[in-house]
């Protein structure tokens, strides 16, 4: 993708599309507020950068060699946000304070490595042809930051109104929900194909 402003574009919608890193993030933004913001959005960060430019200059070159090889990985990703999922389910009994230690720039770095958004990021988005790649993976960034505060700011207004409403222990059971979605989708749809 060599027009920067398509480039801006296509990064916006694919980065705001739920998905397993922003339903952490919208979580920790629910558990803990803004506390934890900028080490959550650089593990991010970090992590889709590894992620896109591993993908992009080695993995891709295997994975068109080696078609199964994906449906491996698929089963891998989805078996590690299960895991996530069932941990943030587990934490929902214990109220919010649990989910909030949960929610690690660990925990969002790993999930965003598996997050299948690197592949299309890496594949169709970022033009790893151009002399000034630099500047695409720079701005990249910017918005990736900017997405993830977005992201933060919609976890912590829901989950002042759920802590206002009596409803706490739901935050971490609706994260949970939407990260298990993702986990069974990563493996159903391409064999729906």
């Amino acid at each position: 993708m060599h027009d920067p402003l398509i480039f801006v574009l296509t990064v916006l919608t694919l980065l705001a599309t739920p998905g397993p890193t922003n339903t952490l993030l919208a979580t920790a933004g629910a558990a803990s507020g803004w506390r934890m913001a900028f080490r959550l959005i650089l593990a991010e960060n970090l992590a889709y950068l590894l992620s896109i430019t591993s993908i992009g200059w080695l993995l891709s070159p295997v994975l068109a060699a080696v078609p199964a090889l994906d449906l491996v990985l698929r089963a891998a990703v989805a078996v590690y946000l299960g895991s996530v999922a069932w941990r943030l389910w587990r934490a929902g009994a214990a109220g919010v304070a649990r989910t909030a230690r949960l929610v690690t720039p660990r925990q969002v770095f790993l999930t965003t490595m598996a997050n299948p958004k690197a592949i299309v990021f890496a594949v169709a988005v970022v033009p790893f042809d151009r002399p000034d790649l630099l500047a695409y993976l720079a701005a990249f960034s910017g918005l990736c930051a900017l997405v993830a505060l977005a992201w933060i700011g919609i976890g912590r207004t829901l989950g002042a109104v759920a802590g206002r409403t009596g409803h706490a222990r739901l935050i971490p059971r609706v994260g949970a929900a939407g990260i298990g979605t993702f986990a069974v989708t990563m493996v159903v749809l391409p064999l729906l194909r």
